[in-house]
């Protein structure tokens, strides 16, 4: 696939289907390839398969959460230049520095809109193309 800085591939990692099934619509309208997983551990397993070039991932999810999971990711020499945002429904400091002593580059409140969304695709999705970080 030809990969134009109009179509990035994201994995949206969600335990809420409304969350998942909300940014995959968001995503696709902006024409970009959504890959969704439902936890940590299904993410984990489409970050190696599908290779992504941002990341969203949800915080609190069951089994594996998503500093866990972003943690896991990053240490991965394969996928540490991938952005990952966080996603979360609480807006405390705590938690944003949390998700960034992980290695997310940012944070997005839920709900979010779709041009939140994209606009933190515009500003992430060029990182991991140019590979610049």
């Amino acid at each position: 696939m030809n990969t134009t800085e109009s179509s990035l591939k994201i994995l949206v990692v969600d335990d809420s289907n409304t969350i998942r099934r909300s940014a995959e619509i968001f995503l696709k309208a902006g024409k970009h390839e959504v890959m969704l997983a439902e936890d940590g551990f299904d993410a984990l397993a489409k970050v190696s398969d599908y290779r992504p070039d941002l990341i969203f991932c949800d915080i609190l999810m069951p089994r594996l959460d998503g500093y866990q999971t972003c943690a896991i990711i990053k240490r991965n020499a394969k996928f540490s230049n991938v952005p990952i945002v966080m996603l979360s429904s609480k807006d405390g400091v705590f938690d944003k520095a949390r998700g960034r002593m992980v290695g997310a580059q940012d944070y997005l409140t839920k709900p979010f809109t779709k041009d939140q969304l994209l606009k933190a695709v515009e500003q992430f999705g060029m990182v991991s193309e140019g590979s610049a970080q």
